[in-house]
């Protein structure tokens, strides 16, 4: 291969040198890390890979349980896998041929002595936002030669010579910009990175890749999903080009995006029928088309055939001839009778078609705008989004979960707005907001749901109870009706079937108010669980004391408004007892 590394030849020389080289962290003479060919790298399909408690074959009980098995896909829920293909039905099935040509290693992929190894840079192909070290084990000509190319637009690749790397060339790509409000823009562009860097490949006539992971934390992209489009966008390609590759090569250089491939692989990868059948229920409902990407309904050319009764029936077809018509109007048919005789109601229907589904949206946001100006007219804010079908909810639901896990949180958890309580006396658990640290003036509403998403996440799966503190809360500024619904329906139809009650301690009535149009306007169904609870000491009924985290000021504003009504809590001991009479 064209410009080798002199140390290349050094690393399979001896044992020493190639355990060195399967180390990212390993440096070989002079600091250079030396060159890894593709016999140094595990094959998926290799039985090494293949001893793990996920394969029946292994034995003890001091093995750790698969993270396969045991870490869930944040991205699915238990009704993942009801979309198409539905329960039980693989979609990526069995296939050794391609499984032998997928590797997993650890390390930097211009480490390895490939055809061509993948760099995730930016539009102007510059150094400073490539991918870290490349240019500086590449050397400088390569800066120079990408400087000539004219740039590269997002989702698109360029070749370059590969100068002083192991590799015979470098493939140049852009990875999009991430956002939630344009997951699936995002994600077709990263599937078509991964794609054009596969088709460039083979029009070079080389067969051999390594690529990272193509996208930066500059550009905000959530690791695991962009994992899941990696793969699968590499199985389409496979399926239809296997005999073009040889190897594909996915490299990693964190332990979480390690453990992220290693646990995805078998959805897509699966190496038996065990790991075939868990992939089934573990798939994501939607896993794109036969590029892997994702499919949009609207944007669908739809084509009916003929309606069978009309394709093989016997009676002749009349012909213009047959028909008497005067000379205008034979020459205004003459082109379109045969078409015309096809359109028969049976030819032009199409069950659910997505304009039609459309049409149904607006007219239906129409109809729950005539109730809107009067709810703007009370002050409770902008109902105007549409309703969303159970598909959009989960699918909305899973876009906002998976962005929660892939960001920092912790600054709006120390907002203690919302956080974990134990559990009501049924058992359920209880999820604790406080209304007087939601401080709308300085909160980033957009995180804030992320953190609502994640937080709730592990409760909405059963029965569960929120407790509300509206002590004080009415001195700062609250959200309003547009942003409730917004939230429920991002929280899912899960968070409204298993919601058992929500207690609002110290309602007041401008609260009574909002809760009222809450029920009006935005879903009776959650907000007539609402129950108003005066007293501290009420809401121990529910909800037993010990069960509860509740800050000093509730205690506080307890004694002030209930504290000569017998009964009270003391803010200090936060004991319980009666008040004597004077």
């Amino acid at each position: 291969m064209q410009n080798r590394s002199p140390s290349a030849a050094s690393a399979s020389a001896s044992p020493t040198a190639a355990s060195a080289a399967a180390s990212p962290m390993a440096p070989g003479v002079g600091g250079v890390e030396p060159a890894v060919t593709l016999d140094q790298v595990p094959c998926w399909s290799d039985p090494d890979q293949r001893i793990s408690p996920l394969s029946p074959t292994s034995t003890g009980s001091e093995t750790p349980p698969s993270s396969f098995l045991s870490f869930s896909d944040p991205l699915t829920g238990d009704d993942a896998a009801a979309g198409p293909g539905g329960r039980g039905t693989s979609r990526f099935p069995v296939d050794h041929e391609i499984n032998s040509k997928i590797y997993l290693w650890r390390g930097h992929p211009w480490n390895l002595e490939v055809d061509a190894v993948v760099n995730s840079t930016n539009e102007n192909l510059d150094e400073a936002h490539s991918s870290p070290g490349l240019h500086a084990a590449a050397g400088p000509g390569l800066a120079e030669e990408c400087a000539t190319l004219g740039g590269c637009r997002t989702g698109m690749a360029k070749m370059t010579n590969a100068y002083d790397l192991p590799a015979r060339k470098v493939i140049h790509t852009v990875g999009p910009k991430y956002a939630v409000k344009y997951h699936t823009a995002a994600e077709n562009a990263l599937s078509h990175c991964y794609r054009s860097c596969l088709e460039l490949l083979i029009e070079n006539g080389l067969d051999s890749i390594a690529t990272g992971c193509i996208y930066t934390e500059a550009k905000n992209y959530p690791r695991e999903p962009a994992a899941h489009v990696a793969i699968r966008t590499v199985r389409r390609f496979l399926e239809k080009q296997k005999d073009k590759i040889r190897a594909i090569v996915f490299c990693t250089t964190s332990s979480s995006d390690t453990e992220i491939y290693k646990r995805l692989l078998p959805l897509y990868f699966p190496r038996d029928k065990q790991e075939e059948e868990i992939a089934a229920l573990k798939l994501p409902a939607d896993v794109g088309d036969e590029n892997g990407e994702t499919v949009i309904d609207e944007r669908k050319i739809r084509i009916k055939p003929l309606p069978a009764g009309a394709a093989n029936s016997k009676t002749p077809i009349p012909t213009l001839a047959d028909i008497p018509l005067p000379d205008s109007e034979l020459t205004r048919r003459r082109n379109s009778f045969k078409l015309d005789s096809y359109l028969d109601p049976a030819f032009m229907s199409i069950i659910k078609d997505p304009d039609l589904r459309r049409k149904e949206q607006w007219e239906k946001s129409a109809q729950a705008n005539k109730g809107l100006n009067f709810a703007n007219l009370l002050g409770f804010g902008d109902l105007g989004s549409p309703p969303l079908s159970a598909a959009e909810e989960y699918s909305l639901h899973s876009r906002y979960l998976a962005k929660a896990n892939s960001v920092n949180l912790s600054d709006i958890a120390e907002m203690k707005i919302i956080y974990r309580g134990g559990v009501d006396t049924e058992g359920r658990p209880v999820m604790v907001v406080v209304g007087a640290h939601f401080l709308l003036r300085c909160l980033d509403l957009e995180r804030f749901v992320l953190h609502v998403v994640k937080e709730f996440e592990p409760l909405i799966q059963k029965p569960y109870t929120i407790v509300y503190f509206h002590s004080a809360a009415s001195l700062q500024p609250q959200p309003d009706l547009g942003f409730m619904k917004r939230l429920q329906q991002i929280l899912g139809r899960k968070h409204q079937r298993n919601l058992h009650a929500i207690y609002v301690l110290h309602p007041t009535l401008g609260l009574r108010t909002a809760i009222l149009a809450m029920q009006l306007f935005v879903d009776g169904e959650v907000w007539k669980k609402v129950v108003y609870v005066d007293r501290l000491v009420q809401l121990f009924r529910y909800i037993p004391r010990e069960q509860l985290t509740i800050p000093d000021f509730v205690f506080q504003h307890d004694l002030e408004v209930n504290g000569g009504k017998g009964i009270i809590v003391d803010p200090r001991t936060k004991h319980v007892y009666q008040r004597p009479s004077s």
